[in-house]
């Protein structure tokens, strides 16, 4: 039978309120012992690496201490475990000791993308989350024919996060680059989104191809938006840039298609941390919007049962 956690119960008080000196001494020994039986540590072997006496652990273990503060952080360094698990007021629930030890033993490069994911999963309103639709993909991937589509199905509206920044700006896209640098514009980047996220009603955004090059704006749209990431091979996003008579990318660069698969080549973990992947690569407009629409569908049945999300990245 699966064990049901107790709640935590309170240090025991004294009549007159203040806190019981006995009770908190036994409890810290309780989480001492705990804590050497998790590390399978004999008390000598802890007295060793602890440089303290057994028969001060023995004391401390059966709430007999009077623990000095360097002594305990001995102790506590010896166990690997913060100090304030061992003297906290309140028995910590099994669930939380866990928790922490988990996050204890990770090493520093996935903290940040298990966070994320905790975030994402269950920091947000899901039933919010689920109309709250972000394309993302470089230059080229067509996000805005796409999500101009996918939002004339859903009757919702359409929102492109560049035209937001131009009307926040009152300036073009390249003039809000010359005038304040890119760390300027990723700032300007980051106000609109989250005006738009602020929003009650739902919306397809299709976000600029560099935002995944801000983590701190990208993980905003990734924890509030059900974000699809429309790929596309590097030789497919230059022509499309081209068809649309845009030839800069061309001009007196011979190493232009060199420099687009090393930004793809760096950027594709990034967008790769999106609910939902569709490439496509020769495909036709309606294809590829079918594929879209089949991809919100997927998530918004996630939504409804989370164990079964997908995570990419």
């Amino acid at each position: 039978m699966k064990a049901v956690a107790q709640p935590a119960e309170p240090i025991a008080a004294q009549a007159d309120g203040a806190p019981d000196d006995a009770a908190f001494l036994r409890a810290m020994g309780k989480r001492v012992r705990e804590a050497r039986d998790r590390r399978g540590l004999s008390r000598r072997a802890l007295s060793e690496s602890a440089e303290v006496s057994e028969r001060y652990l023995a004391q401390l273990e059966g709430g007999e201490g009077n623990a000095s503060v360097v002594l305990l952080r001995r102790v506590a360094a010896a166990l690997r475990v913060p100090v304030t698990d061992l003297v906290g007021g309140n028995e910590t629930p099994v669930e939380e000791r866990l928790i922490r030890r988990f996050f204890e033993r990770l090493p520093p490069h996935r903290l940040e993308d298990v966070i994320f994911r905790l975030m994402r999963d269950f920091g947000q309103n899901d039933a919010a989350r689920r109309t709250h639709i972000a394309l993302t993909g470089l230059r080229g991937a067509v996000k805005s024919t796409l999500g101009a589509a996918l939002a004339k199905q859903l009757r919702y509206p359409f929102i492109e996060l560049d035209r937001e920044i131009e009307r926040e700006a009152a300036l073009p896209l390249s003039e809000v680059f010359m005038l304040y640098g890119q760390a300027g514009f990723r700032r300007i980047e980051r106000r609109c989104l989250e005006n738009v996220i602020g929003r009650e009603e739902p919306f397809v955004l299709a976000a600029g191809g560099g935002i995944v090059s801000d983590p701190e704006t990208y993980n905003l749209l990734l924890v509030h938006c059900c974000t699809v990431w429309i790929k596309a091979s590097p030789e497919e996003h230059m022509a499309r840039v081209v068809a649309q008579g845009d030839f800069r990318p061309m001009d007196g660069n011979a190493g232009a298609m060199d420099d687009l698969r090393r930004i793809l080549a760096a950027r594709d973990p990034l967008y790769a941390k999106a609910d939902a992947t569709i490439d496509t690569t020769g495909e036709r407009f309606d294809a590829s919007l079918a594929k879209l629409t089949s991809a919100i569908a997927g998530m918004a049945r996630d939504t409804v049962h989370p164990e079964s999300r997908r995570i990419h990245g």
